[in-house]
């Protein structure tokens, strides 16, 4: 409440029960170990297959982050614009 205006707060109408119920947790979770797996697979393994299974497990994470990211920047925002 302002301390001039006699008025009610506003309360914003957008509300979070519109958005499914999806756990958060199992995504970064996922992406953190499979980091790590890269991490370790390079370091560990310097030759054959190990090569590439690092580069696939260090590949993925950031791929994802970069398509989430680019979803974020193309979605409106509630303030109107984009974001």
């Amino acid at each position: 409440m302002n301390a001039v205006s006699h008025q009610a707060p506003v309360i914003s109408s957008h509300s979070t029960d519109s958005r499914p119920s999806v756990p958060v947790w199992p995504w970064p979770v996922a992406l953190g170990l499979l980091t790590i797996f890269g991490l370790l697979s390079a370091l560990l393994g310097q030759h054959g297959i190990w090569l590439g299974l690092s580069w696939a497990a260090l590949s993925i994470p950031l791929i994802i982050t970069v398509v989430c990211l680019i979803r974020a920047w193309k979605r409106p925002s509630f303030k109107g614009g984009l974001s």
